[in-house]
């Protein structure tokens, strides 16, 4: 799954979902996979509860948001 470019499975449309990044040919937001996987949700189940997403598919939401973090994305986390 290393080999994923997230741009063959993720977008951005103004006129979708407010211009949010998703996943291609869905309303389904690259935030959305990311924070169920973040709140401890296996791939499995998130592939069962959207059954046209593909695996490949949220691993690229993964890749996308560590390209967010690396290059565009910096919070001050200073108390």
């Amino acid at each position: 799954m290393n080999n994923i470019n997230w741009r063959d499975y993720i977008t951005t449309d103004p006129t979708t979902m407010v211009g949010k990044p998703i996943i291609k040919g869905t309303r389904i937001t690259v935030e959305l996979i990311v924070e169920k996987l973040a709140y401890g949700e296996p791939i499995d189940e998130i592939l069962i509860d959207y059954p046209h997403l593909t695996r490949e598919a949220i691993f690229a939401c993964l890749h996308y948001a560590a390209d967010a973090v690396r290059n565009d994305i910096i919070f001050d986390l200073a108390a």
